[in-house]
């Protein structure tokens, strides 16, 4: 695995370790791992290289200090407001970007929300494949209290939580607590402190990379290609092509002897 040097380490830090496993922190605890041009710009262009990086088996996203990320700073968000037409648009184009971006990592990805995830930081959250939360973290889609909408992570957060809940949470703003974000299919699980915090966040990860790394990686690109599609002949071709060709795979072959001889896989 490649290791990447960090252009704003005050924004993001980076750490690997040798599972293939690389963990991404917001490091801007004093303002809650606010969202501006600048965090926005360094977290995409460091998203965009790891995901050219198939030696990663998955990616942990969380915030340094009490927060998750409080979402966007308000003083950026006024400035971006009052741009004109053309920029204001390429302004909020960036930050849909970054949602994309996570949202299409191609390998396995959590949210390890330790605090509170309000606004873009409950965008995060939802485009991770996973997310475990503290018993303390509080969620909001706060926008409309600001006279904005969740318009960028919208999709993301429709996907992860349905419309009814949505019809509720991006309409009155309110916060709710982890458990509402179980109930409501925002997060996977909710510890009782950070400690517990890690150790779920590790029971994922062995999972994740005690399995086939190309298999999870096709498996992720599967599900984007399935979810919400008619089952029609045309995705049963393409299913079938799919897993006819993960099981060729030399991958697929040593993962299938290994079970048979019952050790452990080579990969």
């Amino acid at each position: 695995m490649l290791r990447y040097d960090i252009k704003r380490p005050e924004t993001i830090q980076l750490e690997h370790d040798d599972r293939g496993v690389v963990r991404l922190t917001l490091n801007r605890p004093d303002i809650r791992n606010a969202f501006d041009d600048v965090l926005i710009q360094d977290l995409t262009e460091t998203l965009e290289r790891l995901a050219g990086d198939s030696s990663i088996k998955a990616l942990v996203v969380t915030g340094a200090g009490a927060a998750f990320s409080a979402g966007a700073e308000i003083g950026w968000m006024k400035k971006a407001g009052g741009q004109g037409d053309h920029d204001n648009f390429q302004d909020a184009m960036k930050l849909a970007g970054l949602m994309k971006r996570l949202d299409r990592m191609p390998m396995a990805t959590i949210a390890r929300v330790n605090g509170a995830a309000l606004g873009g930081g409950v965008g995060l959250t939802a485009t991770c494949d996973m997310a475990v939360a503290v018993s303390d973290a509080i969620f909001a889609f706060s926008e409309v209290k600001l006279g904005i909408i969740p318009g960028a992570i919208s999709p993301y957060s429709l996907r992860a939580i349905g419309e009814r809940a949505a019809r509720r949470y991006f309409l009155t703003g309110e916060r709710f607590d982890a458990e509402e974000a179980l109930r409501i299919g925002l997060v996977h699980q909710v510890v009782a402190d950070e400690a517990a915090l890690d150790e779920a966040v590790d029971s994922l990860l062995k999972h994740i990379t005690g399995s086939g790394p190309t298999a999870v990686r096709a498996s992720k690109d599967l599900i984007g290609h399935v979810a919400g599609k008619p089952i029609d002949d045309l995705l049963v071709r393409d299913t079938a092509q799919r897993i006819a060709h993960q099981r060729a795979s030399r991958e697929a072959k040593e993962g299938l002897s290994a079970f048979l001889e019952k050790r452990k896989p080579e990969w």
